[in-house]
């Protein structure tokens, strides 16, 4: 520790004119990182030692003119030092001018992860020592939860050799006979960023993530870009190339498409669920470690669909709010038998700054009034549905006309959330008084039941589409997914046709719990409630045909299933056994109402034929109110006596 700094100092004291030294970063090539000079004027300098042998560092202050990047062996500063100080500093060695009040450093090691915090006015610098002869190229990733850093080769951020974001890496390609090399890391947010980072290294054999990068802006790109709004999350990465050795030329891209090319490798994507309702920076920060390398990805991830070289590289999942999700990437070759993962990126399909609705909100007012009031009605039908008929046919009515439209104003008018709420509340009201008109004058119960077996099979074929079959390809075209799912829906009314009381409790059973279950998720997270919204999506958006609709089942959601389950059982079993002797349907109202009208009429000693007409006593109601606000007459006589 002593003998370098009184090195550095006897070099200084025999060169005080070598001012204009020469800055140099581990991961550039004379002077270059992906071919572009890495200049950058400076102030003031700091003098950095990096010694493989000895990983001590000494910073002195002074003034320099400028920096530029440059090798220490080839540093004249250094060509004048004596022997023993070219012996102590290596020509793997570098030295690095830079405000030293201003840089720290971080100490890495491969494949262990570090965290740290990066501050705006303290940029850090990231290095590796100790690289083994048998690594071709490393991958450094950079994670934080929502708060953009920069990763790069060099201070000199060039859109080539740097990215931002939260999660970003870069991939570096080793030199023959390097053994180091350094990164840079800042941020521009004003708050501090909590980070953790891991360098990776992959050996010749080893297919190399992006490598064949024609559309982003790095070089060799091993980054996964993702994009997200309210329906779905898509990803999209670079295609990977064949590894290489040391000091070659990597392999064509495009040029051929045989089995020795890049054509060969296969891409596996995988997805991983954090803990629901947990925001926590720890918590992302914790799990991300197990998205990181190829054997935790396959141990911990689920993998979701593989892609061929003939393929695009983009692919989609439905959007899930406030749900944590990380994605990652890993190339296979198959012909050696070697992999290697991308930078893995995360989401929470949601905004962490947003004003309103960010991701610990908990939805809507207007949502949690909406659904709290549809819950209660749907509580109601659950237990007492079938006695209380009209009822019953007013829920039906609404669901019916509210869900139709919902997906008629959003997909042709640009009006607000709250407002279409309030329209669809209305719609669904009117659409509940129709139906329940409809059976009073009419009195079919055949159509009646159609519509009650209809929102049924809706909620039977949503479930089925929310299963793993819902993710075959076959159903990725609009036309075979809507007749599929509506031959699924027609076909429960059409099984309990010939039982129609039996399929009347049990929609009030099932439909009136799994309303509950909607208002559980506006107040605490709940993956089942996307069994209708998934189903909502696909009405509403048209590219989502394309997204894989995987959700997680956790704690939470085996609560809500049971308590789902519980409801319907006990509501669909207490009817059934309060139903029995008991008519299966009731009359006709409106035969009812007719045939109770002429009895009144012909027979004079019901009591009932006494009683007034409904318009007269309408017309009596009225009088006895206009009364109230007229002027008390006065008492006594009026006249003179006669006498």
């Amino acid at each position: 520790m002593g003998l370098l700094p009184l090195l550095v100092l006897a070099v200084l004291a025999l060169e005080p004119g070598a001012a204009s030294g020469a800055e140099t970063v581990g991961n550039s090539s004379e002077g270059k990182v992906g071919g572009a000079s890495l200049l950058r004027p400076k102030v003031g300098f700091a003098f950095l030692a990096r010694s493989v042998s000895a990983p001590q560092s000494v910073r002195l202050a002074g003034e320099v003119v400028s920096s530029e990047v440059t090798r220490m062996d080839q540093n004249p500063f250094l060509q004048k030092a004596s022997p023993i100080a070219k012996e102590a500093l290596p020509s793997t060695s570098f030295l690095r001018l830079g405000k030293w009040d201003e840089m720290g450093l971080l100490e890495f090691s491969v494949g262990k992860f570090r965290y740290f915090k990066l501050n705006r006015p303290f940029p850090e610098e990231a290095i590796l020592r100790h690289i083994s002869s048998n690594v071709t190229f490393l991958i450094f990733q950079l994670h934080s939860q929502y708060q953009n850093t920069t990763i790069s080769f060099s201070e000199m951020l060039l859109p080539n050799a740097s990215g931002t974001g939260t999660d970003k890496g870069l991939v570096f390609i080793l030199r023959p006979e390097q053994s180091m090399c350094t990164w840079h890391l800042e941020t521009l947010d004003s708050k501090p960023v909590q980070n953790v980072a891991i360098p990776l290294s992959y050996s010749e054999r080893d297919p190399v993530p992006g490598g064949c990068n024609l559309e982003f802006d790095l070089d060799i790109d091993p980054n996964i870009y993702l994009q997200y709004n309210f329906f779905e999350t898509t990803i999209k990465f670079a295609p990977a190339n064949l590894g290489y050795a040391r000091g070659t030329a990597p392999p064509p891209c495009d040029i051929e498409t045989g089995q020795d090319s890049r054509w060969r490798l296969q891409y596996d994507v995988y997805q991983y669920f954090m803990p629901e309702n947990d925001l926590t920076e720890e918590a992302l920060l914790r799990h991300l470690q197990r998205m990181a390398e190829v054997p935790q990805v396959k141990a911990n991830a689920v993998k979701v669909v593989t892609l061929t070289a003939d393929d695009k590289t983009i692919v989609s999942f439905s959007s899930l709010w406030g749900q944590g999700v990380i994605y990652n990437v890993i190339v296979r070759d198959p012909f050696l038998n070697t992999s290697a993962a991308y930078v893995p990126v995360h989401t929470y399909a949601c905004s962490f700054e947003a004003e309103e609705g960010n991701c610990f909100s908990l939805g809507r007012v207007s949502t949690k009034v909406f659904f709290t009031l549809f819950a209660l009605l749907g509580l109601f039908i659950c237990f007492f549905g079938h006695r209380f008929w009209k009822t019953e046919l007013f829920f039906i009515g609404f669901i019916l006309m509210g869900f139709f439209f919902y997906i008629l104003i959003t997909r042709l008018t640009p009006i607000k959330y709250d407002v279409r709420l309030i329209l669809t509340a209305l719609a669904g009201s009117i659409g509940g008084i129709c139906l329940v008109a409809a059976w009073w004058r009419f009195g079919i119960l055949v159509l009646c039941m159609l519509c009650v077996g209809l929102v049924l099979g809706f909620l039977i074929s949503s479930v089925t589409f929310f299963t793993p079959l819902g993710n075959l390809k076959i159903f990725r075209d609009d036309a075979v997914f809507w007749v599929t799912f509506s031959c699924i829906a027609v076909l429960i009314p059409v099984v309990f046709m010939g039982c129609l009381r039996i399929l009347n409790i049990l929609t009030c059973g099932f439909i009136g719990s799994y309303s509950v279950v909607l208002a559980i998720d506006s107040y605490l997270y709940t993956s089942l409630s996307y069994i209708t919204l998934n189903v909502l999506k696909r009405a509403l958006h048209v590219d989502f045909r394309r997204a894989f609709v995987n959700v997680p089942f956790q704690t939470n959601d085996f609560i809500v299933l049971a308590a789902w389950g519980m409801l319907a059982v006990s509501g669909i079993t207490l009817q059934i056994r309060r139903e029995r002797g008991q008519p299966f349907f009731p009359p006709h109202p409106y035969m009812l109402w007719k045939r109770e009208r002429e009895r009144r009429v012909t027979n004079i000693l019901d009591p009932s034929y006494h009683i007034p007409p409904l318009r007269e006593r309408l017309y009596g109601q009225l009088a006895q109110i206009k009364a109230l606000f007229q002027k008390e007459q006065p008492a006594g006589e009026r006249t003179p006596l006669l006498l």
